[in-house]
């Protein structure tokens, strides 16, 4: 797996002079200034301007589509999605700098989290022999991406399948922190060098060097153990930076899967931040700007000062699944032989302000409409309406199937194994809150809204002890709300400390309070099963997801856990299995209040 060396030092790119547009737009600034020598004499210093722009988490998201409710995509905000959406930003952008003064680079996260993405890794498989080539590399490649770093979502489909992804795209695939687990050697691309050429011929070298999340060691453990090793950000930038300052590179920037908080959600299960954006900047020097990802947060500028040089680092994150679009506008300057770094600028345009890209789109339609069949198949029906909007602070129905559904997979697999005799809970979370299976016929998009993550489930022992901290780590979700307080609005009760809902786990198979009113750590109460009090030394196996199975979210207990049994079979085809095999979801056959919110004992709602 480890990479040939002159692949990835031989990729760089000299791309022509930059020429007048159409309309008299000048294709680059090259603006001379005079500066007074030492006897009142003159010299004429040049300028150079060009553009760096970036994506982040397209989430194999092309159209401004939303396949979980067959319609366009919209929000609260008004945004709209997709690659074809950014193709008309970028190609606006290369009108207006000229096309050869501008970059276009990702930070990750590109071939996971729609069902277009899902169908070409699962259901037509881009890794058969006779396979289609990946939409989002046919897409990226008509866009023209220079590079794009890999993100971890990037490896929940298996290394083949990123391989045969890698394979299709006409631009490098950026991984500096990913290595042989063996010979620690990069098994990626850590970097690319592309050469612009100011108007008056002089080449500016501007490197782009990617880092990736060392969560992958975590969350996609099953795949990447004993192959590939994600070593840390920042120590991975202090290797890779001056050796780009010793090549040539005027201009570096860092594409980093990893967001800027300084936190990681796995705690201390690796020595490494898994959000260490701004560590990096701070820390190493030698960097001009950072295009961020992995957060899902817009951070159009954040500008931090480097610890070691003192020179400003310019950081920018663009907003998710092709919702917006950053630049980073780069001024250098020809002084004493050399480029030097004048400024750097950052900006994010916004998706929902232009039409899609009708190249791009066409290039995808027949794919597109193929998936819409697919996930508009029916596959059961449903005796009654079961929707998520209140499943943050309710035990509903929705959760609660997901839940039942794999306790039951999970008891089947473990008949007539030494596990079978222990009772079998099951942990569910609100992925969506607009989530809905309907009365009446049910599709493979009501299961792909219901559960869009590509998780694959885990049954893992613990104790009743495990299980009750389980259940206190996951009630710090809730903002601690005193008792005599009037009504609880629902909407302001969640979410403490910016948790997402999809880090709040229900429990299915015990009975519990969590009162509020107490302080994060006390919450759970009249914990029972079977009718009676918990008992600390029982023993269950509880179905989970890989996600958290393997840490993320950083629950305690589970990922240091007995394993009893897996599949790798996602949950979600999991669900469709059960539905089509039964032919109809009655929730009076699973459905029950198993757990409520109180304050102080008193039932919230």
């Amino acid at each position: 797996m480890s990479l040939d060396r002159r692949k990835f030092l031989g990729s760089s790119v000299v791309t022509g002079a930059g020429v007048a547009l159409a309309g008299g737009a000048p294709a680059a600034e090259a603006v001379e200034v005079r500066e007074q020598g030492g006897r009142g004499h003159g010299h004429r210093r040049e300028r150079y301007a060009f553009t760096v722009m970036g994506t982040t988490d397209l989430h194999g998201n092309v159209f401004n589509w939303d396949y979980a409710t067959g319609a366009e995509f919209d929000d609260a905000a008004h945004n709209d999605v997709g690659l074809a959406k950014i193709s008309t930003l970028v190609t606006q952008v290369r009108q207006e700098k000229g096309r050869h003064n501008t970059l276009l680079i990702d930070a990750g996260d590109t071939i996971q989290g729609t069902q277009l993405a899902y169908y070409y890794a699962k259901v037509d498989p881009i890794t058969d022999p006779d396979g289609p080539v990946h939409p989002m590399a046919r897409a990226m490649n008509a866009v023209g991406y220079d590079a794009a770093t890999l993100g971890n979502h990037e490896f929940n489909y298996g290394i083949p399948v990123l391989r045969k992804f890698e394979e299709s795209c006409d631009f490098p695939l950026l991984g500096a922190n990913a290595v042989d687990a063996r010979s620690l050697r990069p098994a990626f691309r850590p970097y690319v060098l592309k050469r612009l050429r100011s108007p008056r011929g002089r080449v500016v070298t501007v490197a782009v060097l990617g880092l990736t999340n060392p969560g992958i060691a975590i969350w996609d453990k099953a795949h990447v153990q004993g192959k590939l090793a994600f070593p840390g950000l920042v120590e991975q930038a202090a290797k890779w930076v001056p050796k780009l300052r010793s090549m040539g590179a005027d201009v570096v920037f860092v594409a980093a899967h990893s967001g800027m908080s300084g936190t990681s959600s796995y705690g201390d299960q690796l020595p490494y931040v898994e959000n260490a954006a701004v560590l990096v900047a701070e820390q190493v020097p030698g960097i001009d700007a950072v295009l961020v990802g992995h957060a899902h947060v817009e951070v159009p500028e954040r500008r931090v000062r480097n610890k070691q040089s003192g020179r400003e680092v310019v950081l920018s994150e663009p907003l998710k699944w092709g919702q917006r679009l950053t630049l980073f506008d780069v001024v250098v300057e020809w002084r004493r032989g050399h480029w030097e770094v004048g400024s750097v600028g950052s900006r994010v345009l916004n998706s929902n302000a232009v039409a899609e890209d009708a190249r791009i789109a066409g290039l995808l339609r027949a794919e597109h409409r193929k998936v819409v069949a697919y996930v508009n198949r029916v596959i059961g029906r449903s005796k009654a309406e079961m929707t998520a909007a209140e499943a943050p602070v309710k035990d509903t129905p929705i959760l609660d199937f997901i839940a039942w559904v794999q306790a039951e997979v999970v008891r089947k697999a473990l008949a007539g194994s030494a596990s079978a005799s222990l009772p079998v809970l099951s942990q569910a979370s609100c992925f969506s809150r607009t989530a809905r299976v309907p009365e009446g016929d049910v599709t493979i998009r009501s299961m792909a809204a219901l559960y869009p993550f590509d998780n694959t489930l885990e049954a893992r022992v613990l104790t009743g002890a495990q299980l009750r901290a389980y259940l206190e780590f996951s009630a710090r979700y809730y903002v601690r709300t005193p008792a005599g307080g009037g009504p609880v609005d629902p909407s302001k009760v969640t979410n403490a400390d910016g948790i997402p809902d999809y880090n709040y786990d229900m429990v299915y198979g015990v009975s519990y309070e969590v009162d509020i009113a107490k302080p994060a750590g006390q919450r759970i109460g009249k914990l029972m099963f079977d009718g009676k009090p918990l008992d600390d030394a029982a023993r269950f196996v509880l179905a989970v997801n890989n996600y958290r199975a393997s840490g993320g979210g950083n629950f305690p207990h589970v990922a240091a856990a007995e394993q009893v049994w897996s599949t790798s079979d996602e949950i979600r085809n999991v669900m469709i299995g059960w539905v089509q095999e039964t032919g109809e979801i009655d929730p009076a056959a699973f459905a029950a209040a198993d757990w409520r919110l109180t304050r102080d004992g008193v039932p919230v709602f």
